[in-house]
């Protein structure tokens, strides 16, 4: 089957700025206190988040306007109005569309009058969560249908949200740790290692998830006992990608986590961390490199046929 790589991009673009809203937003609540939150000099992710809000807006739109366009044979610029209609009123994908929508809108509000940074980043995860989870009804899940349904479909909010707090993270750890060495100060180093090591719990039950809920989607789409033939199919090949380019960021996370970090707090503590800086952020832009690469994999794999041969 030839993909459709606007599609593809379209939810790439989707993913990737859901994921990074809810991910960035959630990081300063988990890692920083509410002091540290308020302090903009820290970590300033709130015109990022205005930014994957807006994104996501326009992609979301993006989106609806080209499935308005095939369903009708009609272009994105001259959309069907019934048909419109039909698929706001009638069905779970316009209902899943409307909330995320408004969800985002949520979001942009909070980042532009929300008075504190605990206020602001509260609401933005919440509301960004609520839009990642509405792309369920645009993927496999959305179309599973019996007994499976309702826990293929949370399974699969499950596994993008654990997701999500991961990929944030690598963000957020890089604008911690600034290109730059005049912002290298003690402090924000300090604080820098300390939720480094923080996120060693959030990141293995993120971790937990992911490989939980993966194995669980696997089962339902393909089987586990069909895993001998993914080679045979596209969507298994691009599958078995997928958990490669995983395994390696579980492989980068493992080496942040036990070598990079405590080199860092060493480094910080003998007066003199660029190399051990240096180091830490090479291995997070391999890792959210990885992230991405799985990202576009993921975009394409929902628009395939799930089968194992």
């Amino acid at each position: 089957m030839e993909a459709d790589w606007g599609m593809v991009a379209i939810r790439l673009g989707l993913y990737l700025s859901l994921m990074l809203l809810v991910g960035l937003a959630a990081f300063p609540l988990y890692s920083l206190s509410k002091t540290e939150r308020d302090d903009r000099t820290i970590l300033d992710v709130n015109g990022l988040l205005s930014i994957m809000a807006t994104t996501s807006i326009a992609l979301s739109a993006l989106a609806f306007l080209a499935l308005v366009a095939n369903m009708a044979g009609t272009t994105l610029t001259s959309p069907d109005l019934e048909v419109v209609r039909s698929i706001l009123l009638e069905t779970p994908i316009g209902s899943a569309w409307a909330l995320r929508m408004a969800a985002l809108l949520a979001a942009v509000a909070a980042t532009l009058f929300l008075p504190t940074g605990t206020k602001r980043l509260l609401v933005a995860t919440i509301a960004g969560g609520v839009a990642l989870g509405t792309l369920v009804w645009t993927g496999h899940a959305g179309a599973t249908d019996g007994p499976l349904s309702l826990l293929h479909k949370i399974s699969d909010i499950l596994h993008m949200l654990a997701a999500a707090i991961w990929i944030g993270s690598i963000l957020a750890f890089l604008l911690l740790l600034s290109p730059s060495p005049s912002r290298w100060s003690d402090h924000r180093l300090s604080i820098a290692h300390r939720a480094l090591e923080k996120f060693s719990r959030v990141g293995t039950i993120c971790v937990s998830i992911v490989v939980a809920t993966g194995l669980l989607n696997g089962q339902i789409l393909v089987g586990i006992q069909n895993a001998s033939r993914l080679t045979e199919s596209t969507y298994g090949f691009l599958l078995l990608l997928k958990v490669a380019f995983f395994g390696a960021m579980l492989l980068l996370a493992a080496k942040n986590r036990w070598r990079l970090t405590p080199d860092l707090g060493r480094a910080i503590a003998q007066g003199a961390s660029p190399n051990a800086i240096s180091a830490l952020r090479i291995s997070l832009f391999l890792e959210i490199g990885f992230a991405v690469t799985i990202l576009i994999l993921v975009a394409w794999l929902g628009m395939l046929e799930p089968t194992a041969g």
